[in-house]
């Protein structure tokens, strides 16, 4: 049973090889949009995805709360943190190891910090009450979101540009343009978004990301208005 157990301990990576690190190495090297989003699908996602759920099943974060969505989140955090990655100092998968992990034992430290409270459910409010615990038709969830995005764009387009900083413009047009070509881009999820703004825009993942802060809040804004009927 021992000699089991180490000869299994030893068993290669096979989910990320030296194909993978290969291909991260291209990606952060790379200028051109389509080679790094062929990378990215074909090689790196698959590597990450695993990489991820591995991390979490070996280290226990499965005790989380939402430990699914937290997973899709890390996922998607190793998108911002590809261009920091230098082959100089470690191996690809030893550095995107590390990050993930320490990603996940932030987690675990925010969440000891909560307060765990019980809700009353018959106080609810509507909106979560809707968002949660009502069930819809695919159609009619399908077309609300549609309207609402649609809405959303033509408010994006009144926006004030006149008082953004030249970063925030940057971004704002890309935003635009990704709007307005959204039936040509053949990958639309928020792990590509950021490639395709850093492309247009030509800023750093820090750059676009310090932007899209203050760009939320007015869709904090917008979504509310919305949720409320104002819209």
């Amino acid at each position: 049973m021992k000699n089991r157990q180490r000869r299994s301990s030893r068993e290669p990576n096979h989910y990320f090889t030296q194909v993978h690190e290969d291909a991260i190495i291209g990606y952060v090297n790379s200028d051109d949009l389509k080679e790094k989003t062929y990378l990215y699908e074909n090689f790196i996602q698959p590597a990450f995805s695993e990489m991820v759920d591995k991390i979490v099943f070996t280290y226990k974060f499965t005790t989380l709360p939402n430990c699914d969505d937290l997973r899709e989140e890390c996922k998607i955090w190793l998108v911002t943190v590809l261009d920091k990655y230098s082959p100089e100092k470690a191996k690809a998968f030893s550095y995107f190891s590390v990050v993930s992990k320490n990603w996940f034992i932030h987690k675990v430290k925010q969440q000891k910090k909560k307060n765990t409270r019980e809700i009353d459910l018959d106080n609810i409010s509507k909106k979560y009450e809707e968002q949660y615990l009502s069930t819809q038709n695919a159609y009619e969830v399908n077309r609300l979101q549609k309207e609402f995005w649609q809405s959303f764009y033509e408010e994006i387009k009144d926006w004030n540009t006149e008082s953004m900083k030249e970063n925030d413009l940057k971004v704002y047009k890309a935003i635009l343009i990704l709007f307005e070509s959204k039936e040509d881009i053949e990958i639309f999820n928020k792990k590509a978004i950021y490639l395709y703004l850093r492309e247009i825009t030509d800023l750093n993942t820090k750059q676009i990301v310090n932007s899209l802060k203050k760009f939320r809040k007015q869709y904090s804004s917008f979504k509310e208005d919305w949720e409320n009927g104002l819209i």
